[in-house]
């Protein structure tokens, strides 16, 4: 998602003015603190994974073996081949009375050694059959006989309900992918989008790297490879994340929607309650590892590592580089309104609060009538602020206000109540979406903690969001998180006729805690400026949020076709009608069937692509040519997407390569140009990966609309996509307003012709529109409908509580 931007834009922190003092240090022991922090990891997961008892086979087998083998021992029989015999002849004499006990001691090691033999197989099994990617390769529908035999192994070594974490030791590290063939992919990426002449140089920087560089960078990465958790991960968070100096806001978070067409309730206090309450459940289930881990077609495990830190979590800004500090527990959140900062505990001596008692804690705040103290009210802002000079202005703040910001920074999580209304309405549904995206990107650039994980969000007529920070995790993470709030907080907590939580109000507890904030006098103008610059900031972003809904998933499939790949190739036509030309194109893939993974880049402007859109601008081709073409597109761009979940992408390889050439100060011209490749088209899925809690079919109204990101390049886009249902795509589009090659609101008009276009190539969508391809549609701004053809996929917002 917004990876996209902070990928190009770390190499700012590699310069001379930035941390080369730290990266000065010898490559082999940057490698060397790799190894350790991965496994400092893996102790604390072990330690966690042994309490809870995760483990494929649970430490309740050891009671089972350790009795079977005292039974089998009373039976006269001895299933250690007299091994038991000799490990009572090494421990110490007792005398007479304790031989019965020696020999339970030397069954108990005995029990233990087996046990643990049978574990680290289990263990050694699974990894080598969770190697095997020969499913994912094959075509759809079609599985092979090892394919079949592979699975039936996976399901008998898998075990029986596994915990969050109980696959971690058993997951394949992510493989370091030739050098030669990572190079050789990258040239064919950029060949759609380079001249012949540009290519032919880029051709020779990639030889002269071969030969004098790749080899000694290749080792490196292997030896990392072997000793580290996994080769790319961690320097991904700190360089692309933790070492940028850019502001979070716009340029790192990302956010996501409530329900677009329904509001539970009007009531933001009750709807705060409930919210926030299904946020701690969904906590408490994590702390407890009774979250599953996901699964791939119901077998295949994903890495669950970028669970840990959701809640309890706060990026902390550095001079040179921020930390990511994480508490193990919180049992409070800070809250914000109208420029006032609370405290609000979640807890009382009989465990969670209720749904009622948080609404009636956060009604109290609402009700509160004083006033923000001076520069309180914008002192968030200084969170939007470039990193440096907040960590500069941390200090004092910190000096001064110790408790109020450690109470804002230890908070399980940050709570936003706006006073202002937000989301889709029947007077004007196109702007009001784009409003309520903009506020969730956005705001008004004093009214969220950018540093916490994730804020909630919550407007004055019932609305929710999330603002999420990037760098802890990725976006299917934190949309897992946000579909388990938005089911239960709606279908399972409910609200009352009166539109409250459930409930009854509990008086005897105390009043939300008012956070004040004692700040020197030097830090007022500070702020001020910090204000300035968010506004600006938050002002040239241009959002805009439409569903479709001609046709969806299942339409697509009905032709047989990867969803995901089909709108990408219509993104494709689109982007090349709004600009008249190719781009590099950035698709977020993620990496999580290997420990500790996290993402990959799927460079969608592939040569069939660009076949595929100039026959769809060419009269003279037919539909029968342009559908072959879009064919052959469609199946590379899932060759691509294939290979970068199985670790045979290229741009990590080629991050990684650049860092340890930075360490060892090499130059390569290869990957310093690379490196400075901008990415004009930053695209994203948000995936629905628990459709088990949304009845889509008696209640297709309540499924999240998705959410969106900051463009990745100035004068480019940012674009992500939700299948909402099987009959409606929502788009969410960014870009800035001060570029003039860009419009959001002119893009989603051409991806609404575009996917219109390429459906009517089909058989099955002859009924959806007429073409209109070639010259006729080289006229001024090319016009294809109107603006407000898209207004027609809204239907009337509703308040429900029905639940």
């Amino acid at each position: 998602m917004a990876e996209a931007r902070q990928a190009v834009g770390f190499r700012f922190s590699l310069t001379s003015d930035g941390a080369e003092a730290d990266l000065g240090a010898p490559v082999l022991q940057e490698i060397y603190l790799s190894g350790l922090r991965s496994w400092k990891r893996r102790l604390y997961r072990f330690r966690n994974d042994f309490l809870t008892g995760v483990y494929p086979a649970s430490p309740l087998s050891w009671f089972f073996l350790f009795g079977a083998i005292q039974l089998a021992w009373f039976l006269q029989l001895d299933p250690s081949l007299g091994l038991m015999e000799k490990i009572k002849e090494l421990l110490p004499e007792w005398g007479g009375q304790h031989h019965r006990l020696r020999g339970a001691l030397a069954a108990a090691l005995f029990a233990s050694c087996l046990w643990g033999a049978l574990i680290f197989t289990l263990h050694v099994a699974l990894k080598l059959l969770l190697s095997y990617h020969g499913w994912l390769l094959e075509p759809h529908g079609a599985m092979s006989s090892p394919t079949k035999t592979w699975l039936a192994l996976v399901r008998i070594f898998s075990g029986r309900h596994p915990m969050l974490f109980s696959y971690q030791r058993c997951l394949p590290r992510q493989p370091v992918p030739p050098v030669k063939d990572t190079v050789r992919k990258y040239l064919e990426s950029v060949r759609p989008v380079l001249s012949d002449e540009d290519f032919n140089w880029m051709a020779v920087l990639a030889q002269e790297f071969l030969r004098l560089q790749a080899s000694l960078l290749q080792w490196y990465l292997q030896l990392k490879s072997w000793w580290a958790s996994n080769y790319v991960s961690d320097w991904w968070e700190e360089f692309v994340y933790l070492r940028s100096r850019n502001s979070l806001m716009v340029n790192s978070n990302y956010y996501m929607m409530d329900f677009l067409y329904v509001t539970p309730t009007p009531l933001q206090a009750a709807r705060a309650g409930n919210a926030v309450h299904a946020l701690l459940l969904y906590r408490h289930r994590l702390s407890r590892q009774e979250v599953p881990p996901t699964l791939l077609m119901e077998m295949r495990p994903l890495c669950s590592a970028q669970f840990e830190k959701i809640f309890n979590t706060t990026r902390v800004p550095g001079i040179q580089k921020d930390h990511i500090h994480h508490l193990c527990d919180s049992r409070h959140v800070a809250v914000f309104h109208r420029g006032r900062f609370f405290r609000v505990g979640t807890h009382s001596r009989n465990g969670l609060l209720s749904p009622r008692a948080l609404e009636q804690q956060f009604q109290r705040i609402l009700d509160d009538p004083s006033p923000a103290c001076p520069h309180e009210e914008h002192l968030a802002a200084l969170t939007a602020a470039p990193r440096g000079t907040w960590a500069q202005l941390r200090r004092s703040v910190k000096t001064r206000a110790a408790e109020a910001l450690e109470a804002v920074e230890g908070a399980a999580f940050f709570v936003s109540l706006d006073s202002k209304p937000a989301g889709l309405t029947k007077e004007d549904p196109a702007a009001s979406l784009d409003a309520y995206a903009h506020a969730l990107l956005a705001g008004q650039g004093h009214d969220r903690w950018f540093d916490k994980s994730f804020t909630l969000i919550v407007f004055s007529n019932g609305k929710l969001g999330l603002s999420v920070e990037h760098s802890w995790a990725d976006c299917p993470v934190s949309g897992h998180m946000w579909e388990f709030t938005l089911a239960t907080e709606c279908f399972q907590l409910g609200y009352s006729a009166d539109g409250h939580c459930k409930g009854n109000p509990d008086p005897t507890l105390p009043q939300p805690q008012r956070l004040y904030w004692d700040l020197p006098d030097k830090i007022h103008p500070s702020i001020s400026l910090a204000l300035t610059g968010a506004k600006t900031l938050s002002g040239n972003i241009d959002c805009h949020v439409f569903p479709f809904s001609h046709f969806g998933k299942s339409f697509i499939k009905r032709c047989y076709l990867s969803p995901d790949s089909f709108i990408q190739m219509a993104l494709q036509l689109a982007h090349f009608r709004d600009r008249g030309q190719f781009c590099l194109t950035y698709e977020s893939v993620m990496t999580r069937l290997f420990l500790e993974g996290r993402t990959e880049t799927v460079r969608s402007c592939t040569r069939e692509a660009c076949n595929f859109v100039r026959a769809m601008e060419d009269d003279e081709k037919t539909d029968p040519q342009c559908l072959a073409l879009f064919r052959a597109a469609v199946d590379k761009h899932q060759a691509l997407m294939k290979a970068a979940m199985t670790g045979q992408g290229v741009d990590r390889h080629l991050f990684a390569l650049y860092i340890v050439s930075q360490f060892l100060r090499l130059q390569s011209p290869f990957l310093a140009q690379v490196h400075s490749e901008q990415w004009q088209l930053a695209t994203s899925q948000i995936p629905v990966q628990q459709t088990h809690l949304f009845d889509i079919h008696n209640y297709p109204d309540y499924v999240s609309s998705g959410g969106g990101f900051g463009p990745a390049d100035d004068h480019g886009y940012g674009i992500s996509y939700i299948f909402m249902g099987d009959d409606m795509i929502t788009f969410h589009i960014s870009s800035k307003k001060s570029s003039t090659k860009t419009d959001s609101h002119r893009l989603g008009q051409h991806i609404e012709d575009a996917l219109l276009d390429v459906g009517s190539l089909f058989q099955a969508g002859q009924g959806l529109k007429c073409r209109r391809r070639g010259s006729r549609e080289k006229n001024s701004g090319y016009k294809c409908g109107s603006l407000s053809s898209q207004t027609q996929s809204f239907r009337t917002p509703t308040t429900s509580t029905d639940f």
